[in-house]
């Protein structure tokens, strides 16, 4: 008889081919461990001792200096944690009192605030989100590492992580160091993260306050704000519209020198009554042209075509009828016209003159653009849809090779970090599980409590019930700060 092959059951191949697997998933850990990599579900870090070196040169630099820099920065996180508690306090009732009363000064008032990429953050704006996000994560744990080697802990390693979408970084410091050393060395370590972060934002903003004289040589201010950018659905584009380029020196009569003015003077347009216009009597004569008068829903007069683009309604007062109307060109009844509340604004070098004010929908404005040498912009909308769809600068160039856009990016990246740094610092600063809070309060209550509750266990209940509150302070503000961000 000739023999037979056995042959391969399912079993046997499936033995194998579990093998194979494990082995190839051993060959690929072993790989990212080999360059620092860790990934799992939503999370990938890198850790490396690359830069071993350079913090333990930090945190060797003038120890004296170091001592007193992070002594402060101990003062400042024990008065972090307890101001971030008041804080979150404090904004859990504002958001509890908006969404009773639904009162958008409230809203406005709110300093912490959830940001959701995309609901309440442009996404043109992500870039300097995660950016400021990672800048401010390196600098928080550059100060964890260079305090704990101040105070002779081993410091292992530095990384960088990606969680969902947010970065972040971290650093490796050997446990059994940090828990020899007393309470007061462990609250310098624990609370340089949120005094760096505190620098940070401090820092950015002298940047940002001394902007305009740092680029003094190449950028002048003062003059106007610059369009740097107009959507394409703007009401502001079109051959008579703003322009890259064009420079915005006055909305109505109010004076723009920079983007602070433009978004006050819009605010101050959009609060105040329409402005009207003076206009001599024989031009609105010769101007005005019969037309059908009827009243909107909103209760306001209209008395041009609907279908015209270049016609607006006007109304006015003469001496014997204080309500009359007439439907006008837009531009050559306004375009060389002073701005009047009354008929007394246009009294003026003895020519009969009327103040005349479109007859707009509420909210409805009709503003003078004036960005010479250009012919002034009418525009005629709600004034934030003009805020929202043009973005201008304070900065103009002073040579034609200078880019109008490096002072919008270093100003807007300041910005984020003052912000974003300041959040970090608050946030961490919380009596919160899994915050750098959690450590600066046990080390704070073993510094403090230790003679006055003998027992290590009552103080770790202490610890854990503050802990247990700070967090379901915290819990409830993003809760509840994601809800009125995403469900309204």
């Amino acid at each position: 008889t000739v023999p037979r092959s056995r042959p391969m059951g399912a079993v046997g191949g499936w033995y194998l081919q579990a093998r194979s697997s494990s082995s190839l998933k051993a060959s690929y850990e072993d790989w990212l461990m080999s360059y620092g990599l860790s990934i799992s579900p939503f999370h990938m870090r890198w850790q490396t001792a690359l830069f071993n070196r350079l913090f333990y040169s930090w945190g060797r630099w003038k120890p004296r200096f170091l001592y007193l820099w992070f002594s402060i920065g101990m003062v400042f996180g024990i008065v972090a944690m307890f101001g971030s508690v008041v804080l979150l306090g404090k904004t859990l009732m504002q958001t509890l009192t908006l969404m009773i009363t639904e009162a958008p000064a409230v809203q406005n008032d709110r300093m912490l605030q959830v940001v959701v990429p995309g609901v309440n953050l442009p996404i043109s704006q992500l870039t300097y989100f995660f950016t400021a996000i990672l800048i401010s994560g390196v600098i928080h744990e550059v100060g964890h590492g260079v305090a704990a080697i101040r105070e002779q802990v081993r410091f292992n390693g530095f990384g960088i992580f990606i969680f969902i979408v947010y970065p972040g970084a971290f650093v490796d410091l050997f446990t059994t160091h940090l828990q020899l050393i007393s309470p007061v060395q462990q609250l310098r370590i624990f609370c340089a993260g949120v005094w760096h972060n505190f620098v940070l934002g401090v820092a950015s903003l002298i940047v940002l306050f001394l902007l305009p004289a740092i680029l003094f040589p190449f950028y002048y201010t003062g003059v106007g704000a610059l369009v740097t950018e107009v959507t394409e659905d703007s009401p502001a584009n079109g051959p008579r519209g703003l322009f890259v380029g064009d420079l915005v020196t006055n909305l109505q009569d109010c004076s723009v020198r920079g983007v602070e003015d433009w978004n006050s003077c819009l605010g101050e347009i959009s609060r105040k009554t329409q402005i009207g216009y003076c206009i001599n009597a024989a031009t609105l004569q010769q101007l005005s042209f019969p037309a059908r008068v009827y009243r909107r829903l909103d209760g306001t007069v209209e008395c041009c075509s609907n279908s015209s683009l270049t016609d607006v309604c006007f109304s006015y007062s003469n001496n014997l009828d204080s309500h009359l109307y007439a439907c006008l060109p837009a531009r050559k009844a306004i375009e060389a016209s002073q701005v009047c509340r009354t008929n007394m604004d246009c009294q003026k070098d003895f020519v009969p003159s009327l103040c005349v004010t479109p007859s707009l929908e509420n909210q409805t404005r009709l503003i003078r653009v004036k960005h010479p040498p250009h012919i002034d912009m009418l525009f005629v909308g709600h004034p934030m849809h003009l805020q929202y769809t043009v973005s201008l600068s304070s900065f103009v160039p002073r040579h034609n090779f200078l880019s109008i856009d490096l002072p919008v990016v270093i100003e807007t990246m300041c910005k984020y970090l003052i912000s974003l740094s300041g959040a970090l610092a608050v946030i961490n600063a919380v009596p919160c599980f899994a915050l750098d809070g959690q450590w600066i309060l046990n080390s704070f209550l073993e510094a403090t409590l230790a003679s006055l509750i003998v027992e290590k266990q009552n103080r770790e209940l202490v610890g854990f019930l503050i802990l247990l509150a700070g967090s379901a302070l915290l819990a409830a503000n993003v809760a509840l700060g994601l809800w009125m961000v995403t469900a309204r």
